[in-house]
């Protein structure tokens, strides 16, 4: 009985190893499948995308904002509103270094002298920059009642230095921003529709600041003149003296009005006028995102 329990023992002993044996062979010979929903593991997924941008606005009243009845900056809160929707950014900071009045040399000056607009320029990952409005009133109030083409030549190339300075200075804080500059509209018909060439010369003026921001490879000319000029719609504007004799009334008063500005001076944008220039700016800044919006492109 004891040899026969022995000899059974023995037998189940190499049983069972053999079958642990075979078991161990096929856990080596065959490969592991792969988990069809993956490992479990958490897996990172790369944003090379800013999360938070920053944006710098620097000019004159219409990066400041007046004749925006909300007093919350003009065109320049909007594109940030748009900016942050569109690419579904966490946040986006804004500095707006607009001063009514300025002409170029002025907003140069405001540059070189206040550290807080330096400090901004410098953090920026968008620059927009309103100028030249102030510049042509200038030379328009120098000699109101002999002006013609020719008084804008010279100081349309004195401006365009003052412009090239500016870029300039705007550099020496942010080398890889890229800056967006606005031209400018024509109101002047408004004050002065006698001088029906007031459209070519502010063409002129706008050419000549473009030529100026071409030479910069990562700024951009942004033009608002087609847009504001008429008003929304198109529905005003002094082109030609047969404009200005279909907008003298009996009394021989001018009665132009435009609905893209705001009607307390006729001259900066309202509410209006403001969401259109956000809009074409913005436009804009999406047509570069390349150059702002890719963590580095800083």
């Amino acid at each position: 009985m004891k040899l026969f329990l022995q000899k059974n023992w023995s037998g189940y002993a190499l049983f069972f190893i053999t079958i642990i044996g075979v078991f161990l062979l096929l856990l080596v010979a065959v490969p592991k499948a792969k988990p069809i929903l993956g490992t479990g593991t958490a897996q990172t997924v790369k944003n090379d995308k800013k999360e938070v941008i920053h944006y710098a606005a620097i000019g004159d009243s219409l990066t400041e904002g007046i004749g925006d009845l909300t007093n919350s900056g003009g065109f320049v809160p909007l594109v940030a509103k748009d900016l942050q929707e569109k690419y579904h950014l966490n946040g986006v900071q804004t500095d707006n270094f607009g001063k009514n009045g300025d002409r170029s040399d002025q907003i140069l000056k405001r540059i070189k002298k206040n550290s807080e607009i330096q400090e901004g320029l410098a953090s920026a990952d968008i620059i927009t920059l309103t100028v030249g409005g102030n510049d042509l009133m200038k030379v328009i109030k120098g000699d109101v009642f002999r002006l013609t083409k020719d008084s804008f030549k010279k100081p349309l190339k004195n401006y365009q230095k003052e412009v090239e300075k500016l870029l300039t200075e705007i550099r020496k804080y942010n080398a890889d921003a890229p800056i967006y500059v606005l031209g400018i509209y024509n109101p002047f018909y408004l004050y002065f529709p006698d001088i029906t060439e007031m459209q070519e010369i502010v063409d002129n003026w706008n050419e000549g600041t473009e030529e100026i921001v071409n030479a910069d490879s990562n700024a951009y000319f942004i033009p608002i003149n087609d847009l504001l000029y008429k008003g929304a719609g198109d529905e005003v504007g002094i082109v030609s003296s047969e404009d200005t004799a279909a907008a003298t009334t009996s009394s021989g008063e001018h009665d132009i009005k435009n609905n893209a500005l705001y009607e307390e001076d006729h001259f900066h944008p309202n509410n209006l006028g403001y969401q259109i220039m956000a809009s074409t700016v913005r436009e804009e800044i999406v047509k570069t995102q390349d150059k702002w919006l890719e963590k580095g492109s800083e």
